[in-house]
């Protein structure tokens, strides 16, 4: 007899997910389909799908559950369907990396995060839609992407983030139980704090982009976005790792360990009162403050601190064109550029080109100066809080810059100097999410989930979900 599966199940988490399938509730086939058809169904709702992998993930599942069935379970992920942002190279398929020029490529093999997922029995089922060359050259409207813009489930008259549109929709309105994000300057965090998912930037270097699309050697990160702090620490045990094939691996593995972590009081959480206040749209300020108060609750160390005072989005701004404008020279030599959907992005990658080594060297200088200064200040604290955006996600009419919405300078100060951040629902404004972030020092990934987790259950902001 058929199983029938209702909402429960798709905006379950991963452990309860994968316990169905140990228990023999269902079978990882029943999910996997069951996941296909909704993902299908309603993945072009919110323009989030760019290709549906449907036969593959059918075996990848037969074999998870006979795996299972022997009770050799291969990881926390083993049986369980997800979904890849398109600029994750999958063997045989087009990997379009959201842009028209790139529409008809196609990869020879998986890239090795895939490969590392696929050993671990996760069912690849769908690639999701992303802006195109995930923002490189600055774009200044959500439809700069090959599926049009990134529709937001909790109302698709507005924006559901960039660049890893899809990938917050499509776990947002329950298509997947997780999806890979990368981010170069917010990617994850903007999506996951607009849909009001949970996402986790890792350390720079603890997971190989090796078969990805490149944006910016010195920047890049893929991380995962999911319903909870815990699925996001089950996903990077499985996705971190060295990797010969990416030479900006760090050589170290993660291993989600929250049980060694020290007791949340000895914690020492650092905030700015102004991050919350004069740094958000005066809408959303009170559910800001009460986002900061739960956190308080939760018994760890409140500290008042402040970033030092650098232009990061200038020089993250400088140093993206500065490598883009080597990446993409051909896209540019050969006119194909022009077919973007986004004027201004058609213009910043043009730019790029004419760009002066030693602007590119100062701003790479300059972060250096800013990595040690980080380092110093974090001695006294474990990591820092704040918005993860400033507002809750926009009109897909509107233009990104609009005025009125003050930047948030942890997203690309934290980018800059390649620590983790992990972005957590905390509140409605006007019927759409809001997040707040926690920034911790390199490798330090176990203290912000067990910080993520610990908020998670004082609590409901993940458990919401969007109108039907």
């Amino acid at each position: 007899m058929a199983v029938t599966f209702n909402d429960d199940i798709f905006f379950a988490p991963i452990a309860e997910l994968q316990a169905g399938i140990k228990a023999r509730k269902y079978s990882s086939v029943e999910l996997t389909r069951a996941y296909l058809d909704r993902l299908e169904k309603l993945g072009p709702r919110y323009n989030a799908l760019a290709l549906l992998i449907r036969e593959p993930a059918i075996r990848k599942a037969h074999d998870a559950d006979g795996d299972i069935m022997r009770e050799r379970i291969r990881s926390p992920l083993a049986g369980v369907p997800y979904a890849a942002k398109d600029l994750v190279a999958v063997a045989g398929g087009p990997t379009t990396w959201g842009a028209k020029p790139f529409a008809g490529q196609v990869f020879e093999e998986d890239a090795s995060v895939v490969q590392r997922l696929g050993k671990a029995g996760a069912v690849l089922i769908g690639k999701l839609s992303m802006v195109e060359l995930a923002g490189g050259g600055g774009y200044r409207f959500a439809a700069a992407s090959l599926q049009g813009p990134g529709l937001n489930p909790w109302n698709r008259s507005h924006w559901s983030g960039g660049s890893s549109s899809g990938s917050g929709s499509a776990v947002a309105a329950g298509l997947v139980p997780w999806a890979i994000g990368s981010e170069t300057s917010g990617s994850i965090l903007s999506p996951s704090a607009y849909c009001g998912v949970t996402g986790l930037r890792p350390t720079y270097g603890l997971v190989s982009r090796a078969g990805c699309m490149a944006l910016s050697w010195t920047l890049d990160k893929l991380g995962p976005i999911a319903r909870t702090a815990e699925d996001c620490g089950l996903i990077l045990s499985v996705m971190g790792g060295a990797d010969s094939e990416d030479p900006g691996t760090a050589g170290k593995r993660f291993y989600y360990a929250p049980q060694f972590v020290p007791p949340l009081k000895e914690l020492r959480v650092a905030y700015n009162p102004a991050d919350f206040e004069s740094g958000v749209v005066p809408e959303a300020r009170a559910a800001f403050q009460e986002a900061v108060k739960a956190i308080r609750s939760l018994g760890v160390q409140m500290v008042e601190s402040k970033l030092p005072d650098y232009p990061y989005s200038s020089l993250v701004a400088t140093i993206i064109s500065g490598e883009m404008s080597s990446i993409f020279e051909d896209l540019v030599d050969s006119g194909q550029v022009d077919q973007l959907a986004d004027k201004r992005q058609i213009a910043g990658i043009k730019a790029g080109q004419e760009m002066l080594a030693k602007d590119y060297l100062r701003a790479m200088r300059i972060r250096r100066v800013i990595q040690a200064e980080f380092n110093r200040q974090f001695l006294d604290f474990e990591m820092y809080l704040a918005p993860a955006m400033s507002a809750p996600a926009g009109r897909i009419s509107e233009p990104l810059d609009r005025p009125g919405i003050p930047p948030v300078p942890l997203v690309p100060a934290g980018n800059l100097v390649g620590y983790p951040a992990l972005s957590l629902p905390c509140g409605l404004v006007n019927n759409l999410p809001i997040g707040i972030q926690l920034v911790g020092l390199p490798f330090t990934e176990n203290k912000l989930l067990t910080v993520g987790k610990a908020f998670q259950s004082a609590t409901d902001w993940h458990r919401r979900r969007p109108p039907q």
